[in-house]
Order: C-alpha cells, then sequence, then structure tokens
C-alpha cells in the first residue's frame, strides 16, 4: 500500500469499510450452517431413518458397514453420514458400466460391453 496525504483520508476509510463489509460477507458465507444434519440421532431414530430394525443397524455397525459414532456407552448417528452412506450404496446403470469399460479399456482392442 502507498502511502496517503490527508486530504484523502475519506477515500481512505471509505475503501477500508468497503474491505470490510467484503469481509464479514465472506466470514458469514464460510461459517457453516447448524440444521438437522449435524445433530445426533439415536440408534432407535437411525433406525427408524433408514427403515431398518434396531438389530439390523447393530449388526452393520459391528461390522463396520455404516458409520457410527460411539463416544461412551451409547451409538449415535448423524444424518447427513447417513445420507452419504445410503448413496454410497447406489448401483451403476449398465449406461454407467459401459462408460467404464470403454475408458479403462483403450489399450485393449475391443472393449467389454455388458448386455
Amino acid at each position: 500500500m502507498e502511502p496517503f496525504q490527508f486530504e484523502n483520508i475519506p477515500e481512505v476509510l471509505r475503501l477500508l469499510f468497503e474491505k470490510v463489509e467484503q469481509l464479514e460477507i465472506l466470514i458469514r458465507n464460510s461459517v457453516p450452517k447448524i440444521d438437522e444434519n449435524s445433530s445426533p440421532m439415536s440408534i432407535e431414530e437411525a433406525a427408524e431413518f433408514l427403515n431398518t430394525t434396531v438389530p439390523a443397524l447393530y449388526s452393520k455397525v459391528s461390522r463396520k458397514e455404516i458409520p457410527a459414532n460411539k463416544p461412551g456407552k451409547n451409538l449415535y448417528f448423524y444424518k447427513g453420514e447417513l445420507n452419504e452412506w445410503v448413496r454410497s450404496g447406489k448401483q451403476k446403470t449398465v449406461t454407467e458400466i459401459n462408460a467404464d469399460s470403454k475408458s479403462r479399456s483403450k489399450k485393449f482392442k475391443k472393449p467389454f460391453e455388458y448386455q
């Protein structure tokens, strides 16, 4: 920053206020908003959310198939993590399988086509 003259103080202050406002906007947008995805659910609530039974959910947790938190004695689940877990189990369509096989098998003469 270059030195400024006394006569330019109002302009410098205006620029400074504009920068502070921009920083406030950036900070407001970067702070994560607290929503229902960040509050923990009990195992009963998670079983109801996933439309499964509590014993089935315990089984998945013991096999480490599903994200869970256990600070102490009780299990807790987060809705956002459960949604991500459900989305990760998506099966590929025939079109996606064919596209993957073509991209992987460019070094071969004839790519595999799933029917």
